[in-house]
Protein backbone atom coordinates (compact mmCIF):
# COMPACT_ATOMS: atom_id res chain seq x y z
CA UNK A 1 0.00 0.00 0.00
CA UNK A 2 1.23 3.47 -0.88
CA UNK A 3 2.08 5.78 2.01
CA UNK A 4 0.03 8.42 0.21
CA UNK A 5 -3.21 6.42 0.47
CA UNK A 6 -4.05 7.31 4.10
CA UNK A 7 -3.31 10.98 3.35
CA UNK A 8 -5.52 10.82 0.27
CA UNK A 9 -8.32 9.19 2.28
CA UNK A 10 -8.12 11.89 4.94
CA UNK A 11 -8.14 14.63 2.30
CA UNK A 12 -11.23 13.10 0.68
CA UNK A 13 -12.99 13.14 4.07
CA UNK A 14 -11.97 16.75 4.76
CA UNK A 15 -13.16 17.86 1.32
CA UNK A 16 -16.47 16.05 1.79
CA UNK A 17 -16.96 17.70 5.19
CA UNK A 18 -16.08 21.09 3.70
CA UNK A 19 -18.68 20.66 0.97
CA UNK A 20 -21.23 19.39 3.49
CA UNK A 21 -20.59 22.45 5.65
CA UNK A 22 -21.12 24.66 2.60
CA UNK A 23 -24.46 22.96 2.03
CA UNK A 24 -25.41 23.50 5.69
CA UNK A 25 -24.38 27.16 5.34
CA UNK A 26 -26.93 27.57 2.55
CA UNK A 27 -29.60 25.78 4.55
CA UNK A 28 -28.90 27.93 7.59
CA UNK A 29 -29.58 31.16 5.70
CA UNK A 30 -32.70 29.74 4.06
CA UNK A 31 -34.08 28.65 7.43
CA UNK A 32 -32.95 31.71 9.38
CA UNK A 33 -34.80 34.04 7.04
CA UNK A 34 -37.46 31.49 6.01
CA UNK A 35 -36.57 32.31 2.42
CA UNK A 36 -37.07 29.57 -0.15
CA UNK A 37 -37.22 29.75 -3.94
CA UNK A 38 -38.81 26.31 -4.36
CA UNK A 39 -42.57 26.43 -3.99
CA UNK A 40 -42.74 23.14 -2.07
CA UNK A 41 -40.08 24.26 0.41
CA UNK A 42 -41.79 27.59 1.06
CA UNK A 43 -45.15 25.82 1.46
CA UNK A 44 -43.78 23.80 4.40
CA UNK A 45 -43.42 27.11 6.28
CA UNK A 46 -46.66 28.50 4.89
CA UNK A 47 -44.75 31.20 3.01
CA UNK A 48 -44.71 32.24 -0.63
CA UNK A 49 -41.71 31.22 -2.69
CA UNK A 50 -39.17 33.98 -3.28
CA UNK A 51 -38.12 35.02 -6.76
CA UNK A 52 -34.42 34.99 -5.86
CA UNK A 53 -32.10 33.36 -3.36
CA UNK A 54 -30.53 35.31 -0.52
CA UNK A 55 -27.07 36.76 -1.31
CA UNK A 56 -25.37 34.37 1.14
CA UNK A 57 -26.97 31.37 -0.57
CA UNK A 58 -25.95 32.63 -4.02
CA UNK A 59 -22.34 33.11 -2.89
CA UNK A 60 -22.24 29.64 -1.33
CA UNK A 61 -23.76 28.15 -4.49
CA UNK A 62 -20.99 29.70 -6.55
CA UNK A 63 -18.36 28.31 -4.19
CA UNK A 64 -20.07 24.90 -4.47
CA UNK A 65 -20.00 25.11 -8.28
CA UNK A 66 -16.30 25.94 -8.17
CA UNK A 67 -15.73 22.91 -5.94
CA UNK A 68 -17.51 20.72 -8.50
CA UNK A 69 -15.08 21.94 -11.16
CA UNK A 70 -11.97 21.10 -9.12
CA UNK A 71 -12.47 18.50 -6.42
CA UNK A 72 -13.55 15.58 -8.67
CA UNK A 73 -10.44 16.20 -10.79
CA UNK A 74 -8.33 15.96 -7.63
CA UNK A 75 -10.04 12.68 -6.67
CA UNK A 76 -9.18 11.15 -10.05
CA UNK A 77 -5.65 12.51 -10.41
CA UNK A 78 -4.57 11.58 -6.90
CA UNK A 79 -6.13 8.11 -7.15
CA UNK A 80 -4.24 7.57 -10.40
CA UNK A 81 -1.02 8.80 -8.78
CA UNK A 82 -1.44 6.25 -6.00
CA UNK A 83 -2.40 3.45 -8.40
CA UNK A 84 0.62 4.18 -10.62
CA UNK A 85 2.88 4.41 -7.58
CA UNK A 86 4.20 7.91 -8.14
CA UNK A 87 6.47 9.20 -5.36
CA UNK A 88 4.30 8.88 -2.24
CA UNK A 89 5.74 11.87 -0.40
CA UNK A 90 5.10 14.18 -3.34
CA UNK A 91 1.56 12.84 -3.84
CA UNK A 92 0.83 13.26 -0.14
CA UNK A 93 2.08 16.85 -0.07
CA UNK A 94 0.17 17.77 -3.22
CA UNK A 95 -2.97 16.28 -1.62
CA UNK A 96 -2.52 18.19 1.62
CA UNK A 97 -1.75 21.45 -0.14
CA UNK A 98 -4.72 21.04 -2.51
CA UNK A 99 -7.08 20.31 0.38
CA UNK A 100 -5.85 23.26 2.41
CA UNK A 101 -6.12 25.54 -0.62
CA UNK A 102 -9.71 24.43 -1.29
CA UNK A 103 -10.76 25.01 2.33
CA UNK A 104 -9.15 28.46 2.33
CA UNK A 105 -10.65 29.22 -1.09
CA UNK A 106 -14.15 28.50 0.26
CA UNK A 107 -13.61 30.69 3.32
CA UNK A 108 -12.27 33.51 1.14
CA UNK A 109 -15.17 33.07 -1.28
CA UNK A 110 -17.78 33.28 1.47
CA UNK A 111 -16.06 36.33 2.96
CA UNK A 112 -15.65 38.00 -0.45
CA UNK A 113 -11.92 38.44 0.07
CA UNK A 114 -9.74 39.15 -2.94
CA UNK A 115 -7.00 38.57 -3.95
CA UNK A 116 -6.91 35.65 -1.50
CA UNK A 117 -9.73 33.75 -3.18
CA UNK A 118 -7.79 33.80 -6.44
CA UNK A 119 -4.50 32.96 -4.72
CA UNK A 120 -6.00 29.87 -3.06
CA UNK A 121 -7.69 28.86 -6.31
CA UNK A 122 -4.33 29.17 -8.09
CA UNK A 123 -2.57 27.05 -5.47
CA UNK A 124 -5.17 24.33 -5.96
CA UNK A 125 -4.75 24.44 -9.73
CA UNK A 126 -0.96 24.24 -9.37
CA UNK A 127 -1.42 21.11 -7.26
CA UNK A 128 -3.60 19.55 -9.96
CA UNK A 129 -0.98 20.43 -12.56
CA UNK A 130 1.64 18.88 -10.27
CA UNK A 131 -0.34 15.65 -10.28
CA UNK A 132 -0.54 15.85 -14.09
CA UNK A 133 3.23 16.25 -14.26
CA UNK A 134 4.09 13.34 -11.96
CA UNK A 135 1.54 11.13 -13.67
CA UNK A 136 2.89 11.98 -17.12
CA UNK A 137 6.46 11.41 -15.95
CA UNK A 138 5.50 8.06 -14.44
CA UNK A 139 3.71 6.87 -17.58
CA UNK A 140 6.44 8.10 -19.96
CA UNK A 141 9.30 6.55 -17.96
CA UNK A 142 7.61 3.19 -17.36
Amino acid sequence: MSNALPVYALCVVVLFLKMFALSCYQGYFRLRFVAFTNQEDAAVFNRPARDAERPEVIRASRAWANDLENIPVFFVLCALAIALETPATLSAWLSILFTLARVLHTLAYLAGVQPWRTVFYGIGILCLLGFCAILTLRVVTS
